[in-house]
């Protein structure tokens, strides 16, 4: 069984870093998929590839996936830094505001 370690991404449409704080271990799939000719579904009988794991830190999957003799691959996160800029949009509002406010 071939797995992947990893820690998910944010979503698209937020630019938060909500459910990005904890380890996944996905199953890779062992098998294509197979498309029904009566219906056109598409199906597979590979259970594993339907399995998803949390855990909270990268050390607890890796040692679950050795505890298990899973050959996973640990893939690290692309770090972005913070964008945090001094006088965002809350200083629009702020009391002790100098100038005039423009558009």
């Amino acid at each position: 069984m071939r797995a992947r370690i990893y820690q998910p991404a944010r979503t698209a449409m937020s630019s938060g870093t909500a459910k990005t704080h904890h380890w996944v271990l996905e199953f890779a799939p062992a098998e294509a998929r197979e498309i029904d000719p009566l219906m056109g579904w598409t199906s597979s009988t590979d259970t594993q590839s339907q399995v998803r794991l949390q855990f909270d830190t990268k050390d607890d999957a890796i040692e679950y996936a050795r505890e298990h003799r899973i050959d996973a691959q640990v893939q690290d996160p692309n770090k972005r830094k913070p964008n945090i800029r001094p006088g965002g949009y809350g200083e629009n509002f702020a009391t002790g505001r100098r100038g005039a406010w423009t558009h």
